[in-house]
């Protein structure tokens, strides 16, 4: 039972208020949230017989716990996993000058859907459309939220009711679990799928085809690879098919690379060559391989982008001004012939001499400034895409590596990194934590070299 004795030496909110400092370091929402909260520990604890703590140290608590509450909960990190476009880190990041562009329409009105030179009404499609058809040479385009919905919506809105001819081999799950298969379903069509996990002919799309069918489908397996006893039917020879039935052919390219892009022995097919080819429309992310914001783009032939935009699923799943702000940027961006210094194809082109310089200077300083039974050296490593890109794909890369000398120290070493203000995101690998310098932006280096420094003293000494 709960001495009374001791609830009744719990401060009063009224006087732990009086003991807060003037002005509060952070909002009177959250230190109010925090003393409700710390206030109920006290009285839980004198349940089991505990006596509260002086009013400084509850006041103390208090801040505290108020002053981690008032951080945003969506934050940046440093991403030292050398995964350059990381799903769960936000993908590909964006460049400065864009973002400025981006807070010149965030901050004020916009043209969003006004034709200045009109004075009228406008489409927030034409922002976006112009450019993007510039640059890939197709006849139109639109933008959604995301390529999953880009996929649905054209499927829904061309398809609907009527069979869609699938390669068995191409039907992927994407992240989160949400796959090909579902999405049609979804959408209303019907899937038909044709041929052999491995293998897939033209004769099997032919014999599908029949009054029924809406349209032929490719998607690209963007995030797994079938190697060996391979066959696929190429984008041209669909294209083919499709012209000769009188049916639509649509590719889903997901990762959205501009122009064609060989790794290692991948290649990855261009939007360039797909709308080349032939193909009626073609959807891909605007944060992969694009290096732009998170988006779904179609571009395709004119007739078929005008349906798409007057379908009524679009206005459920279109942009907002801050991400066709963004994606304006980044394809004017490669129009102009700054692609490069998007981050991602910055990071990605970055030489595996440049990454040795910075990871020796990174590790030299560390050696100077670390106390403790740790080892700190640079290696030869590899880099990822990520982001269901270029799967099995590396890119030579340098890490530095610490590695505690007792091996039980590393989890909590990586674990305090992880909790630090701004957060490093590092990978554990044979005892070391690793950190790529493919993925650290050099202006983070000096805040990096400080959270390690600080996230080793408290697992080495705490």
């Amino acid at each position: 039972m709960q001495d009374p004795d001791i609830r009744r030496q719990i401060p009063a909110a009224q006087k732990i208020w009086q003991a807060m400092p003037n002005p509060l370091p952070v909002s009177r929402y959250w230190v109010r949230r925090a003393m409700d909260v710390v206030l109920d520990e006290l009285r839980q604890d004198a349940v089991q017989g505990q006596l509260p703590p002086p009013v400084p140290i509850i006041v103390q608590n208090i801040l505290h716990k108020a002053e981690e509450w008032a951080i945003p909960h969506l934050k940046p990190v440093i991403n030292a996993t050398g995964v350059l476009i990381h799903t769960n880190l936000g993908r590909s990041p964006l460049p400065a000058e864009i973002m400025e562009m981006v807070k010149d329409v965030a901050t004020q009105y916009s043209t969003l859907e006004y034709e200045v030179e009109a004075g009228r009404r406008g489409s927030r499609h034409d922002h976006v459309a112009g450019v993007l058809a510039d640059l890939v040479g197709g006849e139109a385009a639109m933008v959604v939220n995301n390529n999953a919905a880009a996929v649905l919506m054209a499927l829904s809105a061309l398809a609907r009711g009527q069979e869609v001819v699938v390669s068995r081999g191409e039907l992927v799950e994407i992240g989160g679990s949400f796959r090909i298969p579902e999405v049609m379903a979804l959408s209303g069509a019907i899937l038909r799928e044709v041929g052999a996990t491995n293998k897939t002919h033209a004769r099997d799309y032919i014999g599908a085809i029949n009054t029924n069918t809406g349209m032929l489908l490719k998607v690209h397996q963007s995030n797994f690879r079938v190697i060996g006893f391979t066959q696929g039917l190429s984008t041209a020879d669909l294209v083919r098919i499709g012209r000769e039935y009188g049916i639509v052919v649509m590719e889903d390219l997901g990762s959205g690379v501009i122009d064609p892009l060989r790794l290692e022995d991948v290649v990855e097919p261009s939007v360039k060559e797909v709308v080349g080819a032939g193909v009626d429309i073609v959807t891909f992310s605007g944060d992969k391989l694009l290096g732009g914001p998170q988006a779904g783009i179609i571009v395709g032939k004119a007739a078929i982008i005008d349906r798409l935009k007057k379908y009524p699923l679009a206005r459920a799943v279109r942009v907002d001004k801050m991400t066709l702000s963004a994606l304006e940027g980044t394809i004017r961006w490669y129009l102009e012939g700054r692609a490069q210094e998007l981050p991602l194809w910055h990071m990605m082109t970055q030489t595996v001499d440049t990454l040795q310089q910075r990871a020796t200077a990174v590790a030299q300083v560390l050696r100077q400034r670390v106390s403790g039974p740790v080892d700190i050296d640079t290696a030869p490593d590899f880099s990822q895409i990520g982001g269901g890109s270029m799967p099995g794909t590396h890119i030579p890369s340098v890490v530095v590596r610490v590695t505690p000398q007792d091996g039980s120290v590393v989890p909590h070493f990586e674990q305090r990194l992880r909790y630090a203000r701004m957060p490093v995101i590092a990978r554990i690998s044979h005892g070391s934590v690793i950190f790529d310098l493919r993925t650290i932006f050099p202006s983070q280096e000096s805040l990096l070299i400080d959270t390690i420094v600080m996230a080793l003293e408290e697992a080495l000494f705490t």
